[in-house]
């Protein structure tokens, strides 16, 4: 019934004079729509830090407000022709289908704000767009044809019972509205807390680890007070969450320790400071850089670029080494052996400048040549020389500080020291080995006749 008296009205108001007014203002409000978004968006990124509104999604919710600003301009221009005695009809099922188009494009932003920062879309989240999208369509289908009233009151009249007394029962529009307002009250504090995030992560001034520790319970406060929140609205007594949170208590106490203790000790190393984002650390087998501190896990980069998961726990537990804790500074070396008879006091100056001419050989401390050890071959040197970059590998500057040597080795002036054989001993070897086989021979020849 409520179908067909909508198509009368939109079928009558083809016929009256004010259709083309209708038509005009829906034609106008989306260009007009459209065009104060554009400005917007391309204000936004004319501004010196669009850049950094790429991360924080300040530039891609501007594709959010065009559907929303066409429905505020298509609200006013309903009220207008209502005020000068024009059929209303196509603008008020236009507002709805607006309203759904901007509620899509929301729900689509603060999911790929939250779940795909880092990641690719995957099928299973485009399905899930596809299936929100779909929920949101068929609610403004149900709406414009007059369906929906009849369908909240089914959902109000079917009950369902969780308890031994008459009164603990719920309707299944209030069960379907409670799941709603926890999931968007949820979703809304993912987003915040994504956005805190990202903006504290951003400020140079404080210590990394103190940024990521209030970006952590920042987004944890928000959170639970979003549940917290969304349950109250549902009308669910907060008290009979004190039986809920002792029984998990004891769920962490007896089978969650491992779990819990890897979440303490998160927090423990972003409060006490002991690891930041971008230190070059070691523990037991792995070596890398810090690129994020979890409340559960750290993840350490290799020089090779592989990635490695690491508890918090362990880092607590066992023994660190941290290459830039207090100091970046770290010291590098490479060994070398010279010829005797090489005037030390010309070659190990020579060596420090060639260290010196590598960009990443910091100038202080300077780098120094020692005299190891009288080897067997030459003398046994030890170039040292201190990077601040340590991040970046030993590797490569070793390697550089090697070329500068071999450079200077193909011109002369440096002489490697080779291993040397004793000739003495090989003589008194070669004479031994002669006279045994004379002797061999004489012992075995036949006895005269």
């Amino acid at each position: 019934m409520a179908l067909s008296n909508l198509i009368d009205d939109l079928i009558d108001d083809l016929s009256r004079p004010g259709m083309p007014w209708q038509l005009g203002a829906i034609v106008g409000c989306m260009l007009v729509g459209w065009l104060v978004a554009r400005v917007v968006r391309v204000w936004w990124r004319s501004r010196p830090g669009h850049e950094e509104s790429l991360h924080t999604g300040v530039a891609s919710f501007t594709h959010v407000v065009a559907p929303f600003l066409v429905v505020g301009l298509l609200s006013l221009a309903q009220f207008l022709l209502a005020k000068y005695r024009f059929h209303t009809n196509i603008v008020r099922v236009a507002v709805p289908i607006f309203w759904s188009l901007g509620v899509i494009r929301l729900a689509f932003y603060l999911l790929r704000r939250v779940f795909t920062r880092r990641r690719q879309l995957d099928e299973t989240f485009v399905t899930l767009e596809k299936v929100i999208a779909l929920v949101v369509w068929l609610a403004v289908v149900l709406y414009i044809t007059g369906m929906w009233p009849d369908i909240v009151d089914f959902l109000d009249s079917y009950t369902l019972k969780y308890g031994p007394k008459k009164s603990s029962q719920v309707s299944l529009a209030d069960l379907l509205q409670g799941i709603v307002t926890v999931a968007v009250l949820l979703m809304l504090a993912l987003w915040a807390g994504t956005a805190l995030e990202e903006r504290l992560m951003g400020m140079s001034a404080l210590h990394s680890s103190l940024r990521a520790a209030l970006a952590r319970v920042s987004r944890a406060v928000l959170i639970v007070g979003a549940v917290l929140l969304s349950l109250n609205l549902v009308g669910i007594d907060l008290t009979v969450l004190s039986v809920f949170g002792g029984a998990l208590g004891v769920g962490l106490g007896l089978g969650m320790q491992r779990i819990a203790s890897n979440y303490v000790s998160g927090f423990i190393i972003l409060l006490e400071r002991s690891l930041s984002i971008g230190d070059m650390i070691s523990v037991t087998n792995f070596t890398g850089k810090v690129t994020q501190i979890n409340t559960r896990y750290t993840v350490l980069q290799g020089l090779d670029g592989v990635e490695t998961v690491v508890p918090n726990e362990m880092l607590i537990s066992g023994t660190v080494q941290n290459q830039s804790l207090s100091n970046r500074r770290v010291r590098a070396s490479t060994k070398l052996t010279v010829a005797y008879g090489s005037d030390l006091d010309v070659v190990m100056p020579l060596l420090v400048e060639q260290a010196l001419a590598i960009p990443r050989v910091l100038q202080e401390p300077a780098p120094g040549c020692s005299l190891s050890r009288f080897g067997p071959d030459g003398y046994e040197l030890d170039l040292g020389f201190w990077i601040a970059d340590p991040e970046n590998g030993q590797g490569g500057v070793v390697s550089e500080v090697n070329k500068k040597i071999y450079a200077l080795v193909q011109t002369g002036s440096i002489k490697l020291g080779y291993p040397t054989v004793d000739t003495r001993a090989l003589d008194a070897h070669i004479a031994s080995t002669v006279a045994r086989i004379t002797q061999t021979g004489t012992d075995s020849s036949p006895a005269p006749n």
